[in-house]
């Protein structure tokens, strides 16, 4: 089983800054995509950004400039470096991977986290 396990969440100032880590561990043969969704009190799940395997990148526009997505293929690890983090970035950030499981495997395996919180102040 693939598992998912996030890290880097908290409180912070409007300002500052977070960096949040996703490590996916267990049966994995390749990781097509990773990427961070996020949840507000009260709105629907958005996506932040995400990471191809070939190094492509995506960011919503409300982060355009702020986050950075990055990914260390070695350790299966995906990072979101928050600057600049506005009270609007206060939710539930989770981690989300597209993951082949064995080089016979036809279809990935949607595999999500268990979730971080991020709150911040103004």
């Amino acid at each position: 089983q693939v598992q998912l396990v996030e890290s880097g969440g908290g409180l912070v100032q409007a300002g500052g800054t977070l960096r949040l880590s996703c490590a996916a561990s267990g049966s994995i043969f390749s990781i097509n995509v990773m990427g961070w969704y996020r949840q507000a009190p009260g709105k629907q799940r958005e996506l932040v950004a995400h990471i191809l395997s070939g190094g492509n990148t995506y960011y919503a526009d409300s982060v355009k400039g702020r986050f950075t997505i990055s990914r260390d293929n070695a350790k299966n690890t995906v990072y979101l470096q928050m600057n600049s983090l506005k009270p609007g970035d206060t939710a539930v950030y989770t981690c989300n991977a597209q993951i082949l499981p064995g080089p016979i495997a036809t279809t990935p395996s949607i595999v999500w986290g268990q979730g971080t919180q991020v709150t911040v102040s103004s």
